[in-house]
Order: C-alpha cells, then structure tokens, then sequence
C-alpha cells in the first residue's frame, strides 16, 4: 500500500503532519522530495546578466528612440 503524507523536520526527525494511520513498530520505506520554500530565485532572476557584454546598450537605446522619430503611415485625414 502507498501513501503521501507531509511532514516537518524537527531536530533532525520527520513530524507527520496528518494521521498515519499504522500500527506502532511497523517499518515503511521514504521517498523525500524537498519543496521549494519560495526563496529560490526563478528562471528571470536566474538569467538576469545573460547578455551583459555581447551587446552595446547605449547605440541599442539610440536605434530604439531613432526608429520612433521614423514615419512610414501616412497622416490620417480628419
């Protein structure tokens, strides 16, 4: 039979969280999958500096602001 429970660690031991439901001495075999507390950065802070140095930045920022002042629609008639 299987069963998933949660527990905590408490000085160095597992505490069950929910009934287990077993006789007293009886031996089982754990499986113990970690989850995550949240504090793990993700996968946008994890890459965050990926690029730094294979573009320059400033003449990015200029051809950005450049193309803007570009027209290629014709002024609406009102």
């Amino acid at each position: 039979m299987g069963k998933t429970i949660k527990a905590r660690v408490s000085n160095g031991r597992l505490e069950p969280l929910e009934p287990l439901g077993m006789s007293e001495g009886e031996e089982v075999t754990l499986t113990i999958v970690s989850v995550s507390s949240g504090v793990e950065p993700d996968g946008f802070e994890r890459a965050a500096g990926g690029w730094k140095g294979t573009i320059d930045a400033e003449a990015l920022i200029r051809n950005i602001y450049e193309d803007r002042l570009i027209r290629t629609r014709p002024e609406p008639k009102l």
